[in-house]
């Protein structure tokens, strides 16, 4: 499990990292409407940066939500389900199409982010141009740090399958629903022992 942790640790740290750019974005997007509306001078830079912020927020999200197992499934059916059958499940779709997939942005995102890196891409977007080829970068990076957190997540699942109870999670935040069920079930257990 200290493989798993090391994965789990490395895209929390980059998540935290990069989350920080969204006070970037805001700046941007805020900047150009004043700009815009208010002194009637819209900028040459706010739509480049804006798209390049909002890519680098997105891929590097997807690491860091799986590390915490929070992406979006169909929880109606599944949380009913026993931990093995929830892993034999989970280590099935994640070699039939997380993998896959993951592998093919690797492979396809190498050559395009060489190739920007090699024409020293600039946008086309705004009259200053300025470099993508950075912003380019993040695809095979995003896709190498998905694909460890897969391995790391095919680890529990295994575990899981093993021992028949999920392994504990790194956490820092929790959802609001997952800490709302656990009170009302907190609440019942009392209840029910008075």
């Amino acid at each position: 499990m200290r493989f798993v942790y090391f994965i789990d640790r490395i895209n929390t740290f980059i998540g935290k990292t990069v989350a920080w750019a969204i006070l970037a974005l805001t700046f941007a997007v805020c900047y150009e409407v004043f700009s815009r509306y208010v002194l009637r001078a819209p900028t040459e830079w706010a739509f480049d940066a804006s798209y390049m912020l909002y890519g680098l927020l997105f891929m590097i999200a997807g690491p860091y939500t799986l590390a915490r197992n929070s992406h979006v499934r169909g929880d109606f059916l599944y949380r009913n389900w026993r931990p093995r059958r929830q892993a034999g499940l989970d280590l099935l779709l994640y070699f039939l199409f997380f993998f896959p997939g993951i592998l093919a942005l690797v492979y396809a995102g190498i050559p395009f982010s060489q190739m920007s890196w090699m024409m020293n891409e600039h946008s086309m977007n705004s009259p200053n141009g300025p470099p993508i080829y950075p912003f380019k970068a993040l695809i095979p990076l995003a896709g190498v740090l998905m694909a460890f957190q897969g391995i790391a997540e095919v680890i529990r699942c295994i575990q899981c399958l093993r021992t028949g109870e999920w392994p504990q999670r790194l956490h820092d935040v929790e959802e609001t629903e997952k800490l709302i069920l656990e009170q009302a079930e907190q609440q019942g257990l009392t209840k029910g022992v008075i």
